[in-house]
């Protein structure tokens, strides 16, 4: 999703292949203390323009001479079981990027790096609180949060129009347009809202104070069964009311921004940027034209947007890498604010850089604009390595959801949900 992300953006010059080689190994340190050396740095395919990464490793270079940076590209597709077999060997790559919700569970096994003592060098005072909480576990810092992204709604200005609706700033004014796109045309969906798309639901249980995981004692519960989660569940429903999408599916199935809205029919739907963009693109391939608007998700009250999930990516240090050191200096470097501040630059608001002194400052009326505007109250899924277990499917959250959509009582629903979330995450 990520590289999707950026490519839907029109970032050109995504990083394609490894920099010059080097001789490796050597004493931990500087070129100085043992000779010409290297690091290795793994990045996801798309995360990493490489008109950037070529100036870290100039800067780099600057101040290590003879040493050597080694980018390497990997794919999305398998990169957990290579990622944990590479920190198992004596030899892993020295940087390494994760997803923000894998990095705890990379940080169990000891693969990573502790970098508590570093954070001072590192400028984690600067990084943003919602994206710091990603690369922490139990109190110790693991990684660097490097960039993030999250949904906001998307909407046919068009059809906004002929209904005389304007983008809502609360739950109620949401509502409210949507029974006027409605009643202005009842062959359109007023909202495409598939009844699966849980990180939606999570954000709405946020909102309501509650959690979709608690750690009670040394074991975690889950968090549906309660009146929180509950009320979310019936402002999730009332939205989904405006929807023909089935309750049993999730937005990639199908693929709400390719399969589904390029057809017509649809006034509004909730996406990631390369959702708009890869929208944009098949309308385009369609010979149709998209006149797309953004809006934050609505919160309950206009002072403050609707909290949403926010996805990422952090950088790591592998614990077993043969200049650690260096590998810091290299991770300090990247993630700091004159390199995340080109970082932002060159991806034109893609996706959120780690601090806000290193926002882009994307166009009027963008997706970009929109997302930073939203993204300021965002927030991860239980920080635990037990998490990814809840997220396999059959997703219990998803389970819920499609049940209290067709009719269960919520309380039971999340009851039986929690029962399975508990088993699954406290393994």
């Amino acid at each position: 999703m990520k590289r999707k992300l950026i490519a839907a953006v029109g970032v050109a010059g995504m990083m394609a292949g490894a920099a010059a080689c080097g001789n490796g190994g050597g004493d931990e340190g500087t070129a100085d203390a043992g000779g010409a050396k290297e690091i290795t740095v793994w990045v996801m395919d798309g995360s990493a323009p490489k008109a950037w990464i070529d100036e870290v490793n100039k800067e780099f270079s600057a101040k290590h001479p003879g040493v050597t940076v080694k980018v390497e590209v990997q794919a999305w597709k398998g990169i957990q079981e290579k990622v944990t077999t590479a920190l198992s060997e004596n030899t892993p790559p020295d940087v390494l990027e994760l997803g923000n919700t894998q990095s705890a569970g990379y940080a169990v096994t000891g693969g990573l790096a502790d970098l508590t003592k570093e954070k001072g060098k590192l400028g984690a005072d600067a990084w943003q609180k919602s994206m710091l909480a990603s690369a922490e576990y139990e109190g110790k810092l693991y990684s660097a949060p490097w960039y993030a992204a999250n949904r906001v709604v998307v909407y046919d200005k068009k059809a906004f129009a002929k209904a005389g609706v304007t983008p809502p700033t609360t739950r109620d004014e949401w509502i409210a347009g949507l029974e006027k796109l409605k009643a202005a045309d009842p062959s359109t969906q007023p909202i495409h809202l598939p009844g699966q798309s849980w990180y939606v639901l999570a954000g709405l249980i946020w909102d309501e104070g509650g959690e979709l995981a608690v750690k009670d004692g040394g074991k975690w519960k889950g968090g549906l069964g309660t009146p929180q989660a509950a009320s979310a569940m019936e402002f999730y429903k009332k939205l989904q009311s405006y929807s023909t999408a089935p309750k049993d599916k999730d937005e990639a199935t199908p693929q709400q921004s390719t399969d589904i809205v390029p057809k017509g029919g649809v006034a509004s739907w909730i996406g990631l940027g390369w959702e708009a963009g890869g929208a944009e693109k098949a309308l385009k391939e369609a010979g149709k034209e998209a006149d797309f608007g953004y809006f934050p998700i609505p919160g309950k009250t206009a002072d403050k947007p609707g909290t949403v999930f926010l996805g990422g990516s952090n950088l790591a240090v592998a614990e077993r890498s043969r200049n650690k050191e260096l590998a810091k200096e290299w991770l300090a470097l990247a993630t700091g604010k004159d390199q995340m501040t080109k970082y932002a630059a060159e991806i034109k608001g893609a996706s959120l850089p780690n601090q806000a002194a290193a926002q882009f400052t994307p166009a009027a009326g963008s997706f970009a604009e929109a997302m930073g505007k939203a993204g300021v109250n965002g927030r991860i899924t239980p920080v635990t390595p037990g998490w990814a277990n809840v997220e396999t499917e059959p997703n219990p959250i998803k389970e819920f959801m499609t049940k209290v959509l067709k009719g269960e009582d919520a309380a039971k629903a999340g009851a039986d949900a929690d029962k399975e979330i508990a088993s699954r995450i406290n393994k």
